[in-house]
């Protein structure tokens, strides 16, 4: 790879030669009207035989169609057990909005200005970062218990922020050595997290602006991944994409903690009936179904559920938290959704009311959310105080 004399344009733009092709390759800020200008000026101008864009299909979708909420099936969410991974991604783009709301401008507008410039002048358009859902995926699966409770405190905490950003601030941020010290925080407070979302797409977004045809390119990222990309595009990393786009197996340290529980519940149980008769058991049965229905149903309570749910919550309990296999909170979620399905206009407006704490009482889709953390909450607690006192009779 060589680096072209730059243009007229501005620094932002990188002019790049990579096996006799020429990449233009424009950093972007994705709450600037600026970077949305840049964008447009850049492609109209060179008329490139391809266009990049730094979005795959799903982020894409959800960008370009404005009631994407509507086909939103939660059922098969709660399903397939990806309540946590959705909540994060809402997180972000709810936190995303706020600044793009400050400067009037929505997220993702230089990426989606890109696509309508392309499609205006009939320019390819190749979607080259990876599926959201593995890299959401990914992330979760390599950050240890205590670090993903760090990073779910960190998300929660600047939904309610109040930082003002101003287009000279995002000119500021975009700056190379800012913009690397930024990363070298990220990078040594959570490490696996940049591993995931910085540096592996930085080798997935590469490869795929080097497969997209033509002789003359212009790929749309955001500024930092710019460096990564130079650095990528200048080596052969196609070995590194099948291992990049697997979502890891869970470790088998979690299956077989998960299981031990239970299993250590039931033997205890087992053994008190051989040495105590069987109204011990029944005894220590009826505490265990107090300790775990009770502070699940008391989460499911203070997450205004309805009254069925929190009948499920105490219900489901004792169940579920001897099963590693589905939480209490998967079961009073599916209840919540089907007693009291969240409406199309709260749908819409979710991001605008995850900005505020009463707003996640409000919002049906966000109490949802309260129904299955509060409920999965009071499960282990209800879990160590229900095993401590089975576990103790043995003595």
């Amino acid at each position: 790879m060589t680096a072209i004399a730059p243009t007229a344009y501005s620094p932002d733009v990188h002019c790049l030669m990579v096996g006799g092709r020429e990449i233009l390759l424009i950093g972007t800020a994705h709450i600037s009207q600026d970077s949305a200008n840049l964008v447009r000026q850049v492609i109209e101008a060179e008329r490139p035989d391809c266009v990049c864009i730094e979005l795959d299909q799903k982020r894409y979708e959800a960008l370009a169609k404005r009631k994407r909420w509507e086909v939103l099936d939660l059922k098969e969410i709660i399903r397939t057990q990806q309540l946590a991974t959705l909540l994060v991604n809402m997180v972000l783009a709810s936190y995303q909005k706020r600044l793009g709301d400050q400067l009037g401008v929505p997220p993702g507008t230089e990426l989606l200005e890109a696509a309508k410039v392309a499609e205006a002048h009939q320019i390819p358009v190749a979607l080259c970062d990876r599926d959201v859902r593995i890299t959401m995926r990914r992330a979760w699966h390599s950050t240890s218990f205590f670090r993903k409770n760090y990073l779910l405190a960190t998300l929660l905490a600047s939904m309610f922020e109040t930082t003002e950003v101003s287009e000279e601030g995002l000119r500021t941020m975009k700056e190379s050595d800012v913009l690397s010290e930024l990363l070298n925080e990220l990078g040594t407070a959570l490490p696996e997290i940049k591993q995931v979302l910085i540096d592996e797409r930085d080798t997935y977004l590469a490869e795929k602006i080097k497969e997209a045809g033509g002789k003359r390119i212009v790929a749309v990222v955001g500024a930092g991944h710019v460096a990564g990309i130079k650095q990528a595009l200048t080596e052969d990393r196609r070995d590194q994409m099948a291992a990049i786009t697997t979502i890891p197996p869970a470790s088998p340290f979690w299956k077989i903690a998960g299981w031990s529980i239970p299993f250590l519940i039931l033997a205890s149980l087992g053994y008190i009936g051989w040495s105590k008769g069987p109204a011990a058991v029944g005894d220590n049965a009826l505490f265990w179904v107090l300790a775990t229905g009770t502070p699940c149903a008391i989460g499911a309570v203070l997450a205004l559920a309805h009254p069925l749910t929190i009948v499920s919550a105490f219900v489901a309990a004792p169940f579920t938290t001897l099963s590693p296999l589905i939480g209490v909170g998967h079961v009073t979620a599916f209840s919540q959704v089907m007693l009291r399905p969240p409406l199309v206009m709260e749908l819409e407006r979710v991001l605008d009311d995850m900005a505020s704490l009463g707003g996640w009482w409000r919002n049906r889709l966000l109490r949802v959310f309260l129904v299955f953390m509060l409920p999965s909450l009071g499960g282990m607690i209800g879990t160590w105080i229900g095993g401590a006192r089975i576990i103790s009779n043995l003595f």
